[in-house]
């Protein structure tokens, strides 16, 4: 079997001391990817008899991890699959990467300079087939001079501004406002300026990219269409053009529901691949021009799958504990399906309460409140609530005006916490109001995660993406607890709060089980192989986590494998420790040693004074130290 149980992967790792959160990557899982793309585009080319190949380039941006890309150009060599780069160190990783490749492609796009430009021209003289593209007309000037300085013919591709745009989120990528690429004029420049510098047998190819994650067909058929006759423009104005770069933007599924949402696609790898070609074909045979080698940019697609993000859960908060409600689950045997507010014009704190003048101001409220919980019934579940709402915000008024006590207020919480859970359990099968599923969110515990949002997971919280999270083990469990998750920082963005629900639609809670005292919790944050690492930060000074990969030895063919034990169906093949603490204070340049000799100075003044004895000195500085060279995260 290639199947692997994450949770005796979790405790294997713990024997050897790695500790979450953790990333763990499957690079049988990419690999199946890589393969997937390759034999969609070999499908669809066999389907159309279109006259070139495919091969694609995986974007160096997407997860910069050092053994990834060695497994990427490793597994891709047998597809000719290269690397795209988009900085000067981004290019340097690559060189160093794909030298033993000659048959793939290294792509360069981004804003160059001179020694960009130097960079990859001398790198061609390892038989490195590297395409410089143009992003901007300023650096044609730029590729002419130094090229004809250095006497190496350079491969010219150009970057062209589609008016195709998507929607959604990476909307800004394309259209005629596009932060990228040469418009029409542009374009004609290029062409004009190589003619005359009789370099026009340099430009060979065409690059688009009109955002990632498309997530509807009809935005992939439509750029096509639009780039396949500036390829052949270009072909019928003397170009020798031999390549069509379609960029990124194949898009993943994350909520299952293959509908073109920000966080899904209407699509399969398959449909993509079929358009792409089909589009090709038809513009190349109209203006009678040879085919071009497709070559795509995907990264999110291929590398998401690969990796997932476990942490435990170290505490909970809630409002209230479930067992305070139990004497309301009695009540509503049934669904509730919907509660007409307009059938219930009384009040039941008005209906069934008499107010004694004399009365203390918490006791006269408290009254009313405990009747409200009394005499809640499937038939004025909504009017209790608006009764209990009403209350609260009474309570809270006499609590800030010095008339009511802590523990009337708190009495109060813990009734209005009774009504509002009661109120919910009816809707549990049904789609809540918009009140309600306020309600249901400020209600729901919170789970401490072992986890910097910001460092592993930004989209979550910088452009609110979701993610599937769910836990990994007790699955045998119903989870009848509902959460949000909380990090570690002491941020209030550092939280995620939107997931995806039996359905896919987006859920503002997470279904979770009750934690068991003494026992780990632990989680898993899937879909996150690509850009969570590269762009996260190191709010509070929370540093990288560890990184495991991990293979199936039933599938140890499609790569190295360091087989560790024989009795498991998988092996560690690469481990790279997250940062220490003294790692992560010498990014933001803090230096241990320094660090250390001011503190012992500090102790040995304080032991000259007596305010330390040199045995707590010695413990001061030994703890000191053994914090510097700790994991950040928190550890049991």
């Amino acid at each position: 079997t290639d199947e692997i149980d994450i949770m005796n992967l979790i405790d294997s790792l713990q024997r050897l001391d790695v500790k979450p959160p953790m990333v763990i990557r499957f690079p049988d899982v990419l690999f199946h990817r890589m393969r997937k793309l390759h034999e969609c585009f070999v499908k669809a080319i066999d389907k159309y008899d279109y006259q070139q190949h495919f091969q694609g380039v995986f974007p160096i941006k997407c997860n910069h991890d050092p053994f990834l890309l060695e497994d990427i150009v490793e597994f891709g060599r047998q597809f000719k699959f290269g690397l795209e780069v988009g900085s000067k160190p981004e290019l340097l990783i690559a060189i160093s990467k794909i030298c033993c490749n000659k048959d793939a492609l290294l792509i360069c796009n981004g804003y160059k300079d001179e020694i960009y430009i130097e960079s990859a021209l001398l790198a061609m003289r390892l038989g490195i087939k590297i395409v410089l593209v143009l992003e901007q007309i300023e650096e044609l000037k730029l590729v002419i001079e130094t090229s004809r300085a250095m006497n190496v013919q350079p491969i010219i591709g150009v970057r062209a501004k589609l008016s195709t745009k998507q929607n959604g989120r990476w909307a800004g990528t394309s259209g005629d406002g596009g932060k990228f690429g040469l418009d029409a004029n542009k374009l004609i420049q290029v062409v004009h300026r190589l003619r005359k510098e009789k370099m026009l047998q340099c430009l060979q190819l065409l690059h688009f990219h009109i955002g990632s994650q498309i997530s509807c067909i009809s935005t992939i058929k439509d750029a096509m269409v639009e780039g396949s006759q500036i390829y052949c423009e270009l072909v019928l104005m003397g170009a020798s053009m031999h390549y069509i770069d379609v960029g990124g933007g194949l898009g993943i599924d994350y909520d299952g529901t293959k509908s073109p949402s920000n966080i899904s696609i209407n699509y399969s790898m398959q449909d993509y691949a079929n358009h792409i070609v089909a589009s090709l074909q038809d513009a190349c045979i109209h203006k009678g021009i040879p085919q071009p080698v497709i070559v795509s940019e995907s990264g999110r697609a291929l590398a998401s799958h690969h990796s997932v993000i476990v942490f435990d859960v170290l505490s909970v908060s809630q409002r209230m504990q479930p067992k305070l409600i139990s004497k309301q689950e009695s009540f509503c045997e049934t669904i509730l399906q919907s509660i007409d507010k307009e059938d219930y014009s009384g009040s039941i704190m008005h209906a069934n309460t008499t107010v004694k003048e004399d009365c203390n101001p918490g006791d006269e409220l408290l009254s009313t409140f405990r009747e409200v919980s009394r005499t809640i019934c499937q038939r004025n579940l909504w009017e209790a609530y608006k009764d209990a709402k009403q209350l609260k915000r009474k309570s809270q008024t006499l609590f800030k005006l010095g008339s009511l006590s802590l523990e009337h207020r708190a009495q109060m919480d813990t009734l209005y916490d009774a009504i509002s859970f009661t109120v919910l359990e009816q809707y549990r099968e049904s789609e809540l109001p918009d009140e309600l599923e306020k309600l249901k969110k400020s209600l729901a515990a919170t789970y401490h995660i072992n986890l910097s949002v910001f460092r592993s997971v930004p989209d979550s919280w910088a452009i609110s993406h979701v993610f599937p999270v769910m836990p990994l083990h007790r699955l045998h469990e119903k989870p009848t607890a509902q959460a949000t998750l909380a990090d570690l920082t002491c941020d209030s963005d550092g939280k995620i709060e939107h997931f995806i629900g039996p359905s896919g639609e987006v859920e503002s809670v997470l279904s979770v089980h009750h934690l068991h005292e003494g026992e780990p919790y632990y989680m898993g944050l899937f879909l996150a192989g690509v850009y969570q690492e590269v762009m996260g930060s190191a709010h509070n000074l929370f540093g990288g986590i560890n990184v495991i990969h991990v293979r199936s030895k039933a599938l140890n063919n499609i790569g190295k494998s360091n087989d560790s034990n024989s009795q498991e169906q998988y092996s560690f093949d690469k481990l790279v420790r997250g940062q220490t603490t003294e790692e992560v204070l010498l990014s933001v340049h803090h230096s241990g040693s320094k660090m250390i000799e001011d503190l012992q100075r500090e102790a040995e003044e304080a032991v000259n004074k007596g305010c330390l004895s040199i045995e707590e000195a010695e413990i001061l500085l030994a703890n000191y130290k053994c914090n510097l060279h700790s994991y950040t995260y928190l550890t049991k």
